[in-house]
């Protein structure tokens, strides 16, 4: 892992025409905690492992509201996500003062990549070691984009990052191609199914996640970037166990059944 003779500097290029310590924080954001987004056409969810350092401590954050019509979920260094996610909100609010309308989502993402960008040019600087979902709302549609610590950005469909985030790609890619006319409750079934993907047998419950969804109303209203709360979360954790049980009961019942059931004649 430790090339010492290119990986001092994050100017310093290796022969291979690779840059060691922006690689490095990128592997940052796969020791984090996972995050997912879903993107319908008018709705876009986000989700997050929440995850403490600790029996004795409480989780941090890893999703943020940056505007009524747009939010984030991190992997990674999460001071390093407060920082930027200050940043966005600041970037949002100059531009409401200044044209008086909400920042574009795709306008917002690049404003995140450039401030990322320049942390790979400057041998003074570290680049942030933490991904960020970036989720919103705009004219054209609900938009999801994943931003780097290489400054590179992409817009999704869906997509996880962070600790054994591959399972929860695996669950998504099975079932992206419907997303865009999902409900906002279905985003949030398959956001939470991903979810449970990376706990690796460890109970999925509320107090163990966190998911916030923006979107537009069938009326053209704009629903604000919020958090949903714990119980409506319980909630649906449990219809969706339910629903997984529920298609073993006639089964067994049948086989009840057929243990009662006289032998056919041969």
């Amino acid at each position: 892992m430790f090339r010492n003779q290119y990986d001092t500097d994050v100017t310093a290029w290796s022969p291979a025409g690779r840059l060691f310590q922006v690689e490095y924080a990128m592997e940052a954001v796969k020791q984090g905690s996972a995050c997912v987004g879903l993107c319908s056409q008018n709705h876009v969810v986000l989700a997050s492992v929440n995850k403490a350092a600790s029996e004795l401590s409480s989780h941090q954050r890893k999703v943020f509201r940056v505007a009524d019509h747009a939010g984030v979920a991190l992997a990674g260094l999460t001071a390093d996500g407060r920082v930027l996610s200050r940043f966005l909100r600041n970037e949002c609010i100059n531009h409401s003062f200044v044209y008086e309308a909400p920042l574009p989502v795709s306008r917002l993402a690049l404003r995140l990549a450039d401030k990322a960008q320049v942390c790979t040019q400057r041998s003074w600087k570290r680049p942030y070691g933490v991904g960020l979902l970036v989720a919103g709302l705009d004219e054209t549609g609900a938009h999801l984009y994943y931003n780097c610590p290489s400054g590179n950005y992409f817009e999704y469909q869906a997509f996880a990052i962070g600790s054994r985030s591959q399972a929860a790609k695996t669950f998504l890619e099975r079932r992206f191609n419907g997303y865009k006319d999902y409900t906002p409750e279905q985003l949030i079934k398959d956001a939470l199914s991903a979810i449970k993907e990376t706990l690796q047998g460890e109970k999925l419950t509320s107090s163990n996640c966190t998911v916030a969804i923006v979107g537009r109303k069938d009326d053209g209203t704009i629903e604000p970037f919020e958090l949903i709360d714990a119980r409506r979360i319980q909630e649906i954790i449990d219809s969706m166990e339910a629903a997984e049980a529920a298609p073993t009961e006639p089964s067994s019942m049948q086989e009840d059944r057929g243990s009662d059931a006289a032998p056919m004649d041969i």
